[in-house]
């Protein structure tokens, strides 16, 4: 009963936890914009949360460089399952601008399954806060086939 109890509950305010792998700051700008008041991703029930071992939902931006990418790895496997992955911008996505460059090991996919990628330099809040809603169905379709 405990357990369908929190199941229930989480399922309404999914926390996010965010990993910068070596951006510009441009995609945490925005993410941060989307849970200040104008946009209030907070009324849908997104929590950021310090720690990934609290997590639902980690958000990756940045291109992957050579010093991020063995923390970030160690820092997704902490993260519960079931857990759903957003990159955020087009640099965990492609490399974008910084593609090629010594230190850069884009793209995310390479290292973990990316369930949903918002697309942009820099994204604007309101496809951030689409990609976290559609995070969010991802999420409970997961969870309903881990309770099967």
């Amino acid at each position: 009963m405990l357990k369908e109890l929190l199941n229930k509950s989480s399922m309404k305010s999914p926390w996010i936890y965010h990993i910068n792998s070596g951006s510009c700051n441009g995609c945490d700008i925005e993410l941060v914009a989307v849970l200040t008041p104008r946009y209030d991703a907070e009324r849908f029930g997104f929590k950021l949360t310090g720690t990934p071992r609290h997590a639902d939902i980690v958000v990756v931006s940045g291109p992957i460089t050579s010093q991020s990418k063995e923390r970030l790895v160690r820092t997704l496997a902490q993260v519960p399952e079931p857990k759903c992955v957003v990159s955020l911008g087009s640099c965990p996505k492609s490399g974008n601008v910084f593609k090629g460059s010594y230190s850069v090991e884009a793209p995310l996919d390479n290292y973990v399954h990316v369930d949903v990628s918002v697309a942009g330099c820099t994204p604007k809040p309101e496809a951030i806060m689409e990609g976290l809603y559609k995070a969010a169905q991802i999420l409970q379709e997961k969870r309903e086939a881990m309770n099967k």
